[in-house]
């Protein structure tokens, strides 16, 4: 197992990059990296559209939460794969194609995540909120969600490590991602397997177990938090509103 990552390390850590597209654990990374950060500001739509009382914007977020959660994330690269060409006209690269399939995906997935923050906040704050005169937006804005990200933080990096998981699927439409890459360290070895896809395991865990550990340092972090002094809760984001 030593001998291969010594020969093969760089093909594990970029793929052919820079004499062929970016690979290995590089575009493992960065498509996770694109798949949770665009996500994101449509994830916080999608959520405020699901809390929404008007029935017409609270309808379709609903639909498409229940339609995407309900279709296996290979199945949405497939279609994506197929379908996206067609109505372009033209030829969609696999990482391109991989990244759009995980923005939408993902979207859905943090949007609940995002639900679930905004309505572990107390009601109590809105209500004061709206009592000072604050519109729907600017409560959100200043009052909802700064404190929400802070509580759905651990669970935001808890998704970007399954992210990193789910881009193992666009091996099955070439995306020269790590799992592609340890594919042609075994057509290369032949008689390794076992080495070469314990290595590509190793590398996972590795980097999955180091955003663990960030999630765990968040997660002590926000209960120091909860347990501050009244004196500090006073200078909360109301608190600061009010004053300014």
């Amino acid at each position: 197992m030593l001998d291969i990552v010594s020969e093969y390390w760089l093909l594990f850590l970029v793929g052919t990059y820079p004499n062929g597209p970016l690979g290995g654990i590089a575009a493992t990374l960065l498509l996770s990296l694109i798949g949770v950060g665009l996500a994101f500001p449509f994830s916080v739509l999608l959520a405020l559209a699901q809390l929404s009382p008007y029935r017409g914007i609270r309808l379709p977020a609903t639909v498409m939460r229940y339609l995407v959660r309900s279709i296996p994330l290979v199945m949405l690269i497939f279609g994506a794969y197929f379908i996206v060409p067609m109505i372009l006209g033209r030829p969609v690269a696999g990482f391109t194609t991989m990244a759009v399939t995980l923005v939408i995906f993902e979207s859905v997935y943090l949007a609940e995540i995002v639900r679930a923050g905004i309505e572990s906040i107390p009601r109590g704050q809105m209500e004061a909120a709206c009592a000072l005169g604050m519109g729907y937006w600017t409560r959100m804005r200043r009052i909802v969600l700064p404190q929400a990200i802070a509580n759905m933080l651990p669970s935001m990096v808890g998704q970007f490590v399954t992210t990193i998981k789910d881009t193992s699927l666009g091996y099955v439409i070439g995306v020269q991602e790590i799992t592609y890459a340890a594919n042609q360290v075994n057509n290369s070895v032949l008689t390794q397997p076992l080495a070469v896809f314990l290595v590509l395991s190793l590398a996972y865990f590795i980097i999955c177990f180091a955003l663990t550990q960030t999630v765990r340092a968040l997660e002590a972090r926000g209960v120091r938090r909860d347990v501050r002094s009244p004196a500090d809760a006073s200078s909360g984001p109301l608190s600061n509103a009010v004053s300014s």
